[in-house]
């Protein structure tokens, strides 16, 4: 290469990382080594994040303790004891890493907390297809559960849990298995949902449906480039909304989907599914087939909902919705070209986006800091009560490879959006007083400090943890609580507020359980207190 021709690319590099360097939101590497590669994700009650890879994928980097080995004579890599941590207890306030043990394979499962905060989690391959396990987080050492009874009435692999207003839970679809079924147990069989079976294709593309809970009470349930109204209750179809154009959604053609924050008089609920692969990239293994970069918006309780459809920056499939505190999504992680799958994409999309959805369409799209650590296959993101993001796993491998291009990566990452700036710190909200536990309907109040007066109102929403995994972020919703402008409080301390608030009215709203209740001060949110909704 000629000498002007280098100078060339060093400008356009130079460039290139100054532009970088000008995008909002910053990166920070938490954990060189978390010793699994997570394909499962949640942020527990306490603050807490249990990681969860799968079994019968040989040794990881991360011993169990003595006395804790599995033995499953099965596993085609360590038949006769498998000694290494597959799940971990992550702390970002300490960094600690704690192992867990987990007995069955829970490869591709599902999940969802319980109303009481614990941690449920469903299904799998081999051994786990039937399986339940629970994790009740708490002060003392907590470990997985496996529970003998009962079992799930149909194997579920690659299937989708909701927290449902009475606090129990759905479990929808998975491979070869177009029903649906409860836990605790209702039915003695399991119930059929044909939609699922009418969604598949010759490569599947209805696996990992995106199920989300409407304030009315029903489920949207969107499968390859279709979605029906469902009645948990009755198991009827009650709509069948117009298909979403762009190609297949789903796995293994690896969109994503959220429903946007639920405020006002919750009448209406408006869900995102944005990116995907071209059909036929899977069966094809085409991994440099260009992925999908539309989005479709639809209102689910519009009297004639109907998909407004937009591009975004870059295309994308494996990429995972976050719902911030504000009520914008951060669309993080994540390729450019190909499908889910063992060794099936490429060109990793290092830039997150943030979507602003209130902001005129064809300017809601953001495009912030990249990351320098691509997130493909098997990869995860959670918001934390700090407002930070916390970015997780990655291995397009059928077992841990650290060789090529994309190795299997045991890194733990946050990402800061630009809400936590240091030039927007003097606006960060702090909570200084909130209760534990709230009822449907209930009026309460959160005391709030700020550095600098309040101008205009101070929001209260309450986002839940979810269950993320494979590009969809189970049971994931922000509640905006109905608020009252901020009063100085009573103690006559500088820039102490009380905010009245009005819990949601209902479960149907915000299913019960523990919420983490951000106070959002001029788009800058507070560190959260968690809440309990109570039934």
């Amino acid at each position: 290469m000629a000498p002007f021709d280098l100078w060339l690319c060093f400008l356009a590099a130079a460039a290139a990382a100054a532009a970088a360097q000008q995008l909002p939101g910053t990166w920070e590497v938490l954990v060189e080594n978390a010793g699994i590669a997570s394909m499962h994700s949640a942020v527990t009650r306490l603050g807490t994040v249990v990681l969860l890879d799968r079994t019968d994928i040989g040794p990881s980097q991360l011993s169990l303790p003595p006395g804790r080995c599995r033995v499953d004579p099965t596993d085609r890599l360590l038949p006769k004891q498998d000694c290494y941590a597959h799940s971990v207890l992550f702390d970002p306030s300490s960094l600690e890493i704690r192992p867990l043990t987990v007995q069955t394979d829970t490869w591709c499962s599902s999940g969802q907390f319980l109303p009481d905060g614990t941690l449920l989690q469903t299904g799998g391959d081999l051994d786990g297809l039937r399986k339940i396990r629970t994790f009740r987080a708490s002060s003392e050492p907590a470990d997985w559960l496996e529970l003998s009874s009962p079992e799930l009435l149909a194997g579920r692999w690659y299937s989708t849990n909701q927290i449902l207003p009475d606090g129990s839970v759905i479990i929808v679809g998975g491979r070869a298995a177009p029903t649906v079924e409860f836990y605790p147990p209702r039915p003695a069989t399991p119930r059929a949902f044909p939609f699922l079976a009418t969604a598949a294709d010759p490569q599947m593309d209805n696996l990992y449906p995106y199920v989300h809970l409407l304030p009315d009470g029903h489920l949207f349930v969107f499968a390859n480039t279709r979605a029906v109204l469902y009645d948990a209750a009755s198991g009827a179809v009650l709509h069948e909304y117009p298909p979403l154009p762009g190609g297949p959604r789903n796995f293994p053609s690896a969109g994503s989907s959220a429903m946007l924050a639920l405020s006002g008089d919750f009448s209406a609920a408006e869900v995102l599914v944005c990116g995907g692969a071209q059909y036929g990239a899977f069966v094809q293994r085409a991994a440099d087939a260009p992925a999908g970069a539309t989005c479709g918006r639809i209102n689910a309780m519009a009297t004639a909902p109907a998909w407004a459809v937009e591009a975004m920056p870059f295309p994308r499939i494996m990429g995972d919705m976050v719902m911030l505190p504000t009520g914008e999504v951060l669309i993080i992680n994540g390729a450019m070209a190909g499908a889910q799958g063992f060794g099936l994409a490429q060109d990793p999309c290092l830039h997150p986006v943030l979507y602003r959805p209130t902001e005129p369409q064809g300017l809601r799209f953001m495009t912030l800091t990249p990351s320098e650590v691509p997130r493909m296959y098997h990869s995860t993101a959670n918001l934390l009560p700090d407002g930070r993001v916390l970015v997780a796993g990655s291995n397009p491998h059928q077992f841990y490879s650290f060789d090529g291009p994309f190795p299997t990566e045991l890194r733990l990452e946050a990402f800061s959006p630009e809400y936590l700036s240091p030039d927007r710190a003097n606006l960060r909200p702090a909570v200084a007083a909130a209760p534990e536990k709230v009822r449907y309907g209930e009026k309460f109040q959160v005391e709030v400090t700020t550095e600098l007066p309040v101008v205009g109102i101070l929001e209260v929403n309450l986002a839940s943890a979810p269950f993320a995994t494979h590009s969809f972020s189970q049971g994931q919703r922000l509640v905006k609580l109905v608020v009252s402008p901020p009063a100085p409080a009573a103690e006559l301390t500088s820039h102490r507020y009380t905010v009245a608030c009005v819990a949601p009215p209902s479960g149907k709203v915000a299913p019960p359980g523990f919420y983490m209740a951000f106070v959002v001060n001029q788009g800058v949110p507070s560190v959260a207190r968690w809440i309990q909704v109570l039934l």
